[in-house]
């Protein structure tokens, strides 16, 4: 295979709603360049982008597929995306090293929820997009009706270069007004008889042609002025003007195709080998020092890993984008993030498990790499004297969570390493190990995100597991001073153990000032600080711990040991067992022994201590809230609203979005819990949500109570 060069590579996501024909139209494009012999069928469980045995026992895309070819002289690299919203963090990495989207959408179905929420991430990262009508010939496509659907949501910027002509079963042809031909299928052909358009169509193919001619000189200057001049242009510079519109997004064609029959699809990639814009035309990337790093194939080499597999019989894949400069056979590079040395032994162009060995890749390139030693998705491997990282890849925040737990016991470490895995080839899982809780909590997309690793687990790794209600992270807190002491006290022959200490709790706020007096009971405690230490809680808010001892009533080498007890309480509240944030201590007496006095001993007396004032300081049990969006279709905002409320939430707004609302509300985490399958089931699937913590808040006081006492049977249970 020769080395191609920057400005020949290109580089496409196919993106689109579940079901819309995206593994398909795959399928066709392999056949078409000749990588496959014969087209494989999702029912067939035998296409090229579905090869894992989870994808094929669901019938769904769970990963997305990279696969390259070659065509008119241009290096061609796609990653076929999955459709369904479970599984968007693979859109998020393709779209990262990707230069233009191409949207399917279903001819049946016009712009649906998944259509929205993807062409919403393309708009953020402000890639060019393209859509493509898949199921043309279908007894329910209605071009006419997509199209209006279609500009409703994204304006007149949709413009189409093909149309097909009669509509579901009429359908006989394609006019493609770019090329003023009309393509012309007959029964069982996948290759069209090229002719010129009908008589019956040279009207309304002239309205479309003109429309187009428009959009394309619009977006450059100099074309511009030559439609001006001469009233027209040549394909080519119509080609020009389509490839300028689309990188600005000015324009955003529309090609029609049947995915399943191969009709159009080989009219599509040559589209694509000539208007898809190249790494070298797009804005490029900046590294996380905020430089811009061109795709200079006369640079510093850079690879950036963006995704990873593990597959039978290989072990790890790991997939790379050349970010700058030229990567060969057998070269040295040095791993930015884990400060290790990589040796690239064998690079490969790949087309799902088919693997093409290559010699040498020019920036913009991407290829995959087997066997590297200390390589994880994300990492950037550098040439020396090179430094670069790059983080602009964006994953989006988890949406479901359950705890997970091996259903024997024996299979735990080996659990914890396959959930270590599965988060190197999916990003957007997270996994958390978390002390607090006692639990493994594996947060994802949603509900089939996690039955899908499930069935992983139990089916590639042999290993049972439950899923578990997840337990909430509370945290406790006071609302009031409060004042208490403590005397620990043993005596039991030989040395004994004497420690008593007094305090004041209250509920701290950021530069609150310390009082001079505090007053309990009609008694008054005067406070000199001797030394203030603000401890930054790991699990948030703060500690501060003023030493106002006076007269050696403590002696300072204790009062290590008195934080460190109060500590331990702050780490098991009093209340719930939960963590404690937002309290200042102040220790201002106590008493020693000259001989039975020690750190074990102040250590008890200020967590005892600690631990009384605290119950007598007003404690509140907090729980984390999530700043929630939902984008649902007006005809479902009462339902979708209504079920909010019933789940605690305060509505903060809404926002109207062509067709579809945008409601915002705060919503506590433990009213989250199955929210995305209720979501679904009200909205028979049309309707989507985001979700992101804020803050922590008080729970109300019935809710208290009841923690309170689930909290209390949990221990006269243990």
């Amino acid at each position: 295979m020769k080395v191609y060069k920057t400005n020949e590579i290109k580089n496409i996501a196919i993106v689109g709603n579940s079901g819309s024909g995206k593994t398909t139209l795959a399928e066709a494009m392999l056949f078409e360049c000749g990588l496959i012999k014969r087209r494989g069928t999702i029912e067939g469980k035998n296409t090229v982008s579905d090869y894992f045995p989870v994808e094929k026992e669901y019938g769904y895309s769970v990963f997305s597929t990279v696969f390259s070819y070659e065509w008119k002289n241009k290096l061609m690299t796609l990653i076929d995306c999955p459709g369904s919203d479970d599984f968007s963090g693979n859109i998020a990495s393709a779209l990262g090293v990707t230069d233009l989207a191409v949207m399917l959408i279903d001819a049946t179905s016009g712009v649906e929820v998944g259509t929205i929420n993807q062409f919403r991430q393309i708009e953020t990262l402000n890639k060019p997009i393209m859509f493509v009508m898949n199921r043309i010939d279908h007894e329910k496509a209605d071009f006419e009706n997509t199209i209006t659907n279609l500009k409703e949501f994204y304006g007149s910027k949709v413009t189409p270069i093909q149309y097909p002509t009669g509509s579901g079963l009429a359908f006989d042809g394609i006019v493609d007004v770019l090329k003023q031909k009309f393509y012309k299928w007959k029964p069982g052909a996948t290759a069209p008889d090229v002719l010129e358009i009908p008589d019956s169509e040279k009207e309304k193919a002239a309205e479309y042609y003109q429309v187009l001619l428009e959009a394309a000189a619009e977006n450059d200057e100099t074309l511009m002025e030559k439609y001006f001049e001469h009233g027209t242009l040549s394909e080519e510079e119509m080609l020009e003007g389509i490839q300028k519109g689309m990188i600005t997004r000015g324009l955003f064609p529309v090609f029609c195709v049947s995915a399943e029959k191969n009709m159009a699809v080989h009219r599509l990639m040559n589209f694509l080998s000539l208007a898809a814009p190249s790494p070298d035309q797009v804005p490029a990337p900046k590294n996380r020092d905020g430089v811009t790093i061109e795709p200079d194939p006369n640079g510093p080499t850079s690879l950036f890993f963006f995704k990873t597999t593990v597959e039978p019989h290989i072990g790890e894949v790991s997939y790379f984008k050349v970010m700058s400069g030229k990567v060969k056979e057998g070269d040295d590079l040095t791993n930015a993030d884990r400060s290790s040395k990589e040796r690239v032994a064998q690079i490969y162009l790949v087309a799902g498990q088919m693997r093409n060995k290559v010699e040498e890749l020019q920036a913009g390139s991407i290829a995959a790499a087997v066997k590297l030693k200390d390589v994880r998705t994300g990492n950037t491997l550098n040439a020396k004297g090179c430094d670069n990282r790059f983080n602009y890849i964006q994953f989006p925040e988890p949406r479901y969570r359950r705890a997970v737990k091996a259903k024997v016991e024996a299979n735990a470490e080996k659990l914890n390493e396959a959930l270590t895995r599965m988060r190197e080839e999916d990003p957007s899982l997270v996994i958390e190990v978390s002390k607090e809780l006692k639990q493994t909590i594996v947060s994802g997309q949603g509900e089939f995100h996690l039955k899908t690793m499930k069935w992983r687990l139990e089916n590639n790794d042999k290993i049972e597991i439950d899923f578990l209600e997840p337990k909430i992270p509370y945290r406790e807190t006071i609302t009031k001073q409060a004042r208490a002491d403590y005397r620990h006290k043993k005596q039991s022959g030989g040395a004994g153990q004497f420690g008593e200490v007094h305090l004041i709790v209250e509920p701290y706020t950021e530069g609150m000032p310390l009082p001079e007096v505090y007053r309990f009971n009609g008694q008054e405690f005067k406070i000199q600080s001797r030394d203030i230490q603000t401890i930054e809680l790991e699990w948030g808010g703060k500690l501060v711990f003023v030493n106002s001892i006076v007269g050696g009533a403590i002696d300072a080498r204790f009062l290590p040991a008195i934080l460190k007890g109060i500590m331990g309480r702050m780490e098991q509240g009093p209340l719930t067992g939960s963590y404690a944030r937002d309290v200042r201590v102040i220790v201002y007496d106590g008493k020693m022994h000259p001989v039975d006095s020690n750190e074990i001993s102040f250590m008890l007396a200020g967590r005892n201590a600690f631990s009384t004032a605290f119950k007598n300081a007003g404690p509140k049990i907090l729980e984390p809230i999530y700043d929630v969006v939902v984008s649902v279709p007006s005809d479902y905002m009462g339902d979708v609203m209504s079920d909010l409320q019933g789940r605690r939430a305060m509505i903060m707004g809404m926002e109207s979005e062509k067709g579809f609302e945008k409601l915002k509300a705060r919503v506590p985490l433990k009213e989250m819990s199955s929210y995305s399958t209720s979501l679904s089931s009200i909205t028979g699937g049309r309707a989507s949500f985001t979700m992101k913590f804020a803050d922590y808040e008080l729970v109300p006081s019935d809710v208290q109570e009841r923690l309170l006492k689930e909290y209390e049977a949990e221990e006269k249970e243990d």
